[in-house]
């Protein structure tokens, strides 16, 4: 079959891989109806992660049930469904407490799930995937996809960050997870919500999801603009949705005190010192989002057609050409890129 494999920084290649086959009872094989490229491969795409070794990879997936492990017994050959970046069994005290990716039993997907491909396996099948109630419309898979992490994941920034009814939500980061996190905050009834955004396209498409407001200062400049927004005292909720320093201190600088900041960037090299957050009464709360938690409910929504959150792909290719999916999103010509295998 066809899979997607990362050589070095910027070299991805497309390429005949391995067909996977189960390895544990508990797995299962799916046929791919889509997948993508997540803004994390960028990581090792530009060098900021090590690639010593070939990666085969992806992590976002929707497709057609095939085969299924002995053990799995919720899971059927035929189903449509979506999964988790983090494969969990669903029961353990973790998982039940919505926190899927502690899972006792977690396997990490993660960059080199081997998603974007056209057939995985998926361990854990019972407690990772969840099937939608038919197979879906053409059209609904690119948001089912989307739900597979970047929506799940701006889901948990927005409920990490408390976002709901007379507050005001500021979102740092405009690509694919901020403007899901502006979807999110949107729909518990949020008053006011802020991007923080200097692209013209995605400005467009975080109104569309709900932003009220559109900042395009960032840093202390940013911070400065966030308060005068809000009478000087910053926005109740604020979603950090990229992972650096900059936007880290950018977001808890935002953040009104007794505020919350949900952090889902993907972090690398931030540092925070006591003196950074001692005085400020923010409460910090994040990780990488159990999106197992969400997935029941986003997909009901985006089923009965009440969301949307597929427009976040701009650029759609067949898998063969992934490598030119890359560096569109590397050079920000695309937010979002979904690859047809």
């Amino acid at each position: 079959m066809r899979g997607v494999v990362m050589y070095a920084p910027g070299d991805v290649r497309v390429e005949d891989v391995e067909e996977p086959t189960i390895l544990a009872p508990t797995d299962a094989i799916i046929a791919l109806s889509a997948t993508c490229i997540c803004g994390s491969d960028l990581w090792p795409y530009r060098g900021a992660d090590d690639v010593d070794e070939p990666f085969h990879m992806g992590h976002e997936y929707v497709g057609i049930v095939e085969e299924i492990g002995d053990a799995v017994r919720t899971i059927e050959p035929g189903q449509f469904v979506v999964g988790s970046f983090f494969a969990s069994d669903n029961t353990c005290e973790i998982c039940r407490a919505g926190y899927q990716t502690s899972c006792v039993n977690r396997e990490v997907l993660g960059t080199t799930g081997r998603a974007q491909a056209q057939r995985m396996r998926v361990p854990l099948a019972d407690g990772t995937l969840v099937a939608t109630p038919g197979i879906p419309s053409d059209d609904l898979v690119p948001s089912l996809l989307a739900a597979s992490d970047v929506l799940g994941t701006g889901w948990f920034g927005a409920v990490a960050a408390e976002a709901g009814p007379g507050k005001t939500v500021a979102v740092v980061g405009d690509g694919a997870v901020g403007l899901m996190a502006i979807l999110a905050a949107k729909e518990p009834g949020a008053e006011r919500i802020i991007a923080m955004s200097r692209h013209g396209s995605r400005q467009r498409l975080a109104r569309e999801f709900g932003a009220t407001d559109v900042v395009e200062e960032r840093g202390a400049a940013g911070v400065a603009r966030i308060k005068e927004l809000t009478g000087g005292l910053g926005a109740h909720s604020v979603v950090e949705a990229v992972g650096t320093q900059e936007s880290t201190m950018q977001a808890i600088a935002s953040t009104r005190p007794g505020g919350h900041v949900g952090y889902v960037g993907v972090l690398h090299g931030v540092e925070l010192r006591g003196d950074d957050v001692f005085m400020t009464h923010v409460h910090l709360h994040g990780g990488p989002a159990p999106v197992r938690r969400f997935l029941p409910e986003l997909i009901d929504l985006i089923w009965t057609r009440k969301i949307n959150p597929g427009r976040v792909f701009d650029l759609e290719l067949p898998i063969d050409r992934a490598a030119e999916g890359y560096r569109a999103m590397d050079e920000r010509t695309a937010i979002k890129v979904l690859l047809r295998p």
